[in-house]
């Protein structure tokens, strides 16, 4: 039987469902806004089956709104620019976990203008390495130029691959910038919190597809089943 104490995450509502993951009484909202972004919930949690399978109004409406603040991110982007995208946020999202002190929105915004600068900048014949100014934003920074490096194809300077570079962290810098205003009343960092989010249902949604090839080859037998590489 769950408490009837104040929730210990938001200390405001009432602890009403027993957290497996925290091993105490959560109320539902912080269970179903902070479920998988703040809290690891275990695939055993009676709460996390349920959600999959049917999505609370206030979870659907969370997803909504990520989604149109985020999908106008990648129009005109090509492929390439688009797995770019999700590449430095995924980067981002990372190198904010360990962060300190803490990665705000406003240092990610610097970081990725000032890489986004120097790429092009050398577009142009000319080579200077731009630099935000808060050591948050020139940390985050040398992660993504570290990035850029390993991706960067060999032999290659001013390649076509570090122009879609430069676009894809101005489209970085701008939702940075416009995250807090655009999705009002969120908690800060609100670009980062997004970012968390959207990581999580993309590796909730590949493990799934995970889950149907692997059905769907213990369906067809061995030798039956053909993934394109």
């Amino acid at each position: 039987m769950t408490s009837q104490t104040t929730c210990p995450l938001c200390s405001r509502r009432k602890a009403k469902r027993l957290c497996p993951a925290l091993e105490r009484a959560i109320c539902p909202v912080c269970c179903g806004t902070k479920r998988l972004v703040e809290i690891r919930c275990p695939p055993s949690c009676p709460y996390l089956s349920s959600a999959r399978s049917h999505p609370a109004a206030i979870v659907q409406r969370r997803e909504d709104r990520d989604l149109e603040f985020f999908v106008p991110l990648l129009s005109n982007l090509t492929e390439v620019q688009y797995q770019l995208l999700l590449g430095f946020q995924g980067v981002t999202v990372k190198h904010a976990e360990s962060a300190i002190p803490s990665l705000l929105d406003v240092d990610v915004a610097d970081a990725a203008a000032a890489v986004a600068a120097t790429l092009e900048t050398a577009g142009k014949g000319i080579i200077f390495e731009h630099q935000p100014t808060s050591l948050p934003a020139q940390r985050l920074a040398t992660t993504l130029r570290e990035t850029i490096r390993q991706l960067t194809p060999e032999g290659h300077t001013a390649t076509r691959f570090e122009r879609d570079a430069a676009i894809t962290l101005r489209r970085h810098e701008e939702a940075a910038r416009k995250a807090e205003k655009a999705l009002a009343g969120d908690a800060a960092p609100v670009y980062l919190n997004l970012l968390g989010r959207m990581m999580t249902r993309l590796k909730e949604n590949a493990a799934r597809d995970r889950e149907t090839v692997s059905d769907a080859g213990d369906a067809l037998g061995p030798g039956r089943l053909i993934i394109p590489g």
